[in-house]
């Protein structure tokens, strides 16, 4: 099988070492069959379409809608990286699955408008699939609504022509869609489970996402309901996608 890549962005080595962990947890590959590039340390290599399956791309700390002066010298190669990648990734229509960070990476290149309305604070939210959500193949085990993990500061205010909206909750309109019939975004976080997203709360505790009082009131609010349907479309994607 061709492997698979997952482009990383977390400069924090225990949560980012704990998400290439969940996604090969739920993707069910193996590290050679899942390579993974973090981005935050070293320039994106020349990725040959043609000798790989599919992309994934995990979360991070990056905001596109952060003004240019704002951002780091990082996250500007890094952000021009991936508008080159999605270029060919878009134009061949290859399969390409962003977990949070996709809203800020396919997003922007579809020129999605992308702000903080619709932020959610670090949470479980029912997300609800639409009528094209409901009949797309990589969310065919899905229930209409299943309960999923969120917290970013920014997200779509309004999708493109280009876009197809496949889910939504009651507080972020946007947080899954498509580009053509295999490049995917999510805003949720399909690789987490309860365990992973307590490891983040503690490594991003003065990020912003919460309140520096907020820490046990944050913990408690993932752990409110049981998440266990997103991680599926991750096993999804590589059964669809291994070749």
């Amino acid at each position: 099988m061709k492997p698979f890549v997952l482009l990383a962005t977390r400069a924090e080595d225990v949560p980012a070492d704990e998400e290439y962990a969940l996604f090969l947890r739920y993707t069910g590959l193996s590290p050679d069959e899942l390579i993974r590039v973090r981005l935050e340390a070293e320039p994106m290599p020349r990725i040959d379409l043609g000798e790989v399956s599919g992309i994934f791309v995990g979360g991070g700390p990056f905001n596109a809608s952060d003004p240019l002066d704002k951002k780091s010298p990082t996250q500007r190669r890094v952000e021009q990286e991936f508008g080159i990648l999605l270029d060919e990734v878009v134009a061949r229509d290859f399969p390409f699955l962003g977990a949070c960070y996709g809203v800020g990476t396919l997003g922007a290149h579809q020129g999605a408008v992308i702000d903080r309305t619709y932020s959610e604070p670090i949470s479980v939210v029912p997300v609800t699939l639409t009528e094209a959500g409901a009949s797309d193949p990589l969310l065919a085990e899905m229930p209409p609504t299943f309960d999923a993990f969120v917290g970013h500061k920014e997200a779509i205010t309004h999708l493109p022509a280009s876009a197809t909206l496949l889910a939504s909750s009651p507080t972020c309109p946007v947080q899954m869609f498509r580009v053509g019939e295999n490049v995917y975004a999510t805003q949720f976080h399909p690789e987490l489970d309860v365990e992973g997203i307590t490891t983040r709360i503690h490594a991003y505790a003065g990020y912003g996402y919460f309140a520096a009082d907020e820490l046990e009131v944050t913990l408690a609010a993932v752990r409110r309901a049981a998440v266990s349907h997103p991680s599926r479309m991750l096993r999804t994607f590589v059964e669809r996608y291994a070749r």
